[in-house]
């Protein structure tokens, strides 16, 4: 069994978390109004994450960039398998000419509703 990385999103959100909860924690045992101790860890956290989060920010945004401009679209296998399965039901209800058959209207009578 392989050493699995943990995905770089994880390791930044749960940093940005850190940054918020750890002052926010100080602030509220120190007996800061619950507000002011908010807003404060607030900028806190945002000021860690600008200064000192760059790389992952960064990467990141590199691999959310790459993952929306992809060449070619991801195929799953389940995903090719309804295609397969879409095209079956279409073409089985097609006539020799190659157009769907035309179903005629159903009318409900006034004894069936």
């Amino acid at each position: 069994m392989g050493v699995r990385s943990v995905p770089n999103w994880v390791t930044y959100t749960a940093l940005r978390l850190l940054a918020f909860a750890v002052p926010l924690t100080v602030l509220l045992i120190a007996g800061v109004n619950p507000w002011i101790s908010s807003l404060v860890a607030a900028l806190f956290g945002l000021s860690v994450s600008v200064i000192f989060l760059r790389r992952p920010r960064d990467t990141m945004s590199e691999q959310i960039y790459a993952a929306r401009h992809r060449e070619t679209p991801v195929v799953h296998e389940d995903d090719a398998a309804e295609d397969a399965a879409v095209d079956a039901a279409e073409s089985a209800g097609s006539d020799a000419s190659g157009r769907p058959e035309a179903s005629a209207p159903q009318r409900s009578t006034d004894a069936e509703r």
